[in-house]
């Protein structure tokens, strides 16, 4: 008698436990909002498992579960680092995905019902939450306040460095021609986002293309992923006929290494003549900018300071441009620089630009305001600044083949659509280009930094608006900066 009422005991007490810890969660949608509440389910679950373990003892030992072996329903990834996700909590970052909002209006009802029930539990005193929370400024007008405040750049700062480029690339062009009359190079031009009305915050970047000439028969283009290195979207430059036309009957023979041209031996020849030839202090001070080559640099890199409190960093990118319209770029593999060197990078940036720009010309989309938003959050956010242009570009490409409301008012919609495509993308490990879908965008990361990138967009989409507001921040706390 005594066991069955102890056995009754403790299922009552498990029984007013189950009830509290159902009555909390019920009501934490109402409390803590959508992503809030997934949150604490995640959490509460754990923790009613441990406590039922605790309380319940096995029937019979037959029934003892091996040792060491988690159930089903036990989190694998409690206890393990906030930042990196294993591949346990990847699967469960998928399945949480399905239960945060799509649309941005959830976001804005979401506070209301927050502020509802802090003002039903609270009283008076919460009755201010309740007004801030209808002031508060929608998603969607928190990206255009970002977009204008810190995403555009001036029409005046941009002519600034579009100036000093164009002075930095008179110089280059006029010693080169001097100094190598007979290099064979087509005329040298400034590219990049500087260029497309595509960049962000400030304008501090461009692009000094140098396009090569190469004999059409005695060079052939030949894909990465028809070599035993199988990489795609890079390619190797062999040296051909070298029975009738022997080493030297090109100019770039001397760039050659193995039979291929070498993008690092290109670049070498260019440093030596960029940054150790030219007097730059002495252009500058003609100028009156302040002109040094950055060291160390993936690519040659010279930094321009124009203004007291301005520097353009211009990239000095040898160029070839292949019969079929292939363009290659000097710009080595980030992962494995040494054991590729002979590797030369597809550029795909004109045609990726020029898609999505008529795409948005053919129904009058937001997908470069939401291009320049998404670059600008990752430029001024340190956990996401490996994500580059290139690969948000192809995110929103992607996205506008299954989503076809890109209007202007659509712009919260497709932000957060974009998070989320991110995430997906990441934990795949696999984002395809979206000219070429072979080639992955993603393989230039390392397994934690494709596990850090999803962590924080993936906490992003429970707060879109926090992350533009650090963003906003962080701009903020730059142009302070850059202006004392």
């Amino acid at each position: 008698m005594a066991g069955v009422n102890g056995d009754g005991k403790g299922k009552k007490d498990d029984n007013g436990i189950g009830t509290a810890i159902d009555f909390m969660l019920s009501n934490a949608k109402l409390v803590l909002g959508v992503g809030g509440a997934a949150m604490l389910g995640i959490a509460t679950l754990a923790v009613k498992r441990m406590y039922d373990r605790a309380i319940s003892a096995p029937s019979s030992p037959t029934k003892l579960e091996p040792s060491g072996k988690r159930s089903w329903e036990e989190p694998t990834w409690m206890g393990s680092s906030p930042r990196v996700l294993n591949h346990e909590m990847k699967s469960t970052v998928s399945r949480s995905l399905q239960s945060l909002p799509t649309s941005s209006r959830a976001f804005e009802h979401d506070c209301l019902r927050r502020a509802v029930g802090r003002a039903a539990v609270g009283g008076g005193s919460a009755q201010s939450d309740l007004l801030r929370a209808r002031a508060r400024l929608s998603l969607q007008e928190y990206l255009w306040e970002f977009y204008q405040t810190s995403v555009n750049i001036p029409t005046e700062e941009q002519a600034m460095a579009r100036r000093a480029a164009l002075d930095i690339c008179a110089e280059l062009r006029v010693f080169l021609h001097a100094k190598l009359p007979d290099m064979p190079l087509r005329e040298m031009y400034l590219s990049g986002s500087l260029y497309d009305d595509l960049q962000v915050v400030t304008a501090d970047h461009a692009q000094l293309m140098v396009p090569l000439v190469l004999e059409k028969n005695l060079w052939s283009s030949v894909p990465g992923e028809d070599t035993i290195m199988n990489v795609p979207g890079f390619w190797l430059v062999r040296r051909e006929n070298l029975e009738y036309f022997p080493r030297n009957s090109s100019y770039w023979d001397r760039c050659m290494v193995g039979g291929y041209l070498s993008p690092k031996s290109v670049l070498e020849v260019f440093e030596r003549l960029v940054a150790g030839t030219i007097n730059w202090p002495a252009i500058g001070s003609v100028l009156d900018y302040v002109i040094r080559p950055v060291v160390p640099s993936e690519t040659l890199t010279l930094e321009v300071q124009y203004e007291t409190n301005r520097k353009l960093y211009v990239d000095f990118l040898p160029l070839l441009v292949m019969e079929d319209g292939t363009s290659l770029i000097a710009k080595p593999h980030r992962l494995a620089a040494e054991r590729h060197e002979n590797l030369w990078r597809q550029s795909f940036r004109v045609a990726e630009t020029a898609k999505l720009r008529a795409l948005d010309q053919e129904d009058g989309g937001c997908r470069c305001t939401c291009l320049k938003v998404a670059k600008a959050v990752c430029k001024l956010n340190p956990a996401l600044n490996r994500l580059n242009a290139s690969q948000l570009t192809n995110s929103i490409l992607l996205l506008s083949e299954k989503e076809g409301d890109w209007t202007q008012e659509a712009l919260a919609d497709r932000f957060l659509q974009l998070l989320r495509t991110l995430v997906g993308h990441l934990e795949a490990g696999r984002l395809p280009c979206a000219l070429s879908p072979k080639v992955n965008l993603f393989c230039e990361l390392t397994e934690q930094e494709v596990d850090e990138l999803g962590y924080t967009l993936y906490c992003a989409l429970s707060d879109p608006e926090g992350l533009l507001r650090t963003a906003a921040a962080q701009s903020l706390t730059d142009h302070t900066m850059s202006s004392m």
